[in-house]
């Protein structure tokens, strides 16, 4: 059993997302079969890597950031998808922390961590913004905790202005 972890932009373009889906279903398929993946399913890289999870048949365990995550942080046009991964999960994670903040996220992101044989990355390279807890925080964070790092940033993606 293989565990991936995934950390990815959330304001990918409309025209990025297929091109990322594809990339992430071309990284997964052979682990298929065998394969858990870990995701906090915020909108965008997180809840494109579940759904390609779940797509697969294989087994999806979902860390929720805290308690409140849902009810303030998930926006309409994304809560049908995060309430459907929810309900796919073979677990739900929901972290102690009260509020969604700084701590929330980069508590969350250690178990992600944690929890993985490998994490996906679905990140332009650029470097972290100093507010931590981002996808270049985290992958530097695997990096230095030895955790190999699959970076997917397909031809043409790209992040809304």
């Amino acid at each position: 059993m293989t565990t991936l972890a995934v950390t990815g932009h959330m304001d990918l373009t409309e025209e990025s997302v297929p091109l990322v889906r594809a990339a992430l279903r071309e990284l997964l398929e052979p682990y298929a079969a065998d394969l858990t993946g870990v995701s906090c399913i915020a909108a965008g890289s997180d809840s494109l890597f579940a759904e390609e999870v779940v797509a697969l048949g294989d087994t999806l365990v979902v860390v929720i950031p805290s308690r409140d995550y849902r009810e303030t942080k998930v926006k309409p046009d994304h809560a049908p998808v995060f309430d459907r991964l929810v309900e796919s999960a073979a677990d739900v994670l929901v972290m102690p922390n009260e509020t969604a903040d700084r701590q929330a996220y980069e508590s969350a992101n250690a178990v992600l961590l944690e929890r993985a044989d490998r994490l996906v990355a679905v990140w332009n390279g650029e470097p972290p913004s100093g507010k931590g807890g981002g996808t270049a925080d985290v992958v530097i964070e695997a990096r230095e905790a030895g955790l190999p790092v699959d970076v997917i940033w397909p031809d043409g993606a790209a992040r809304r202005a």
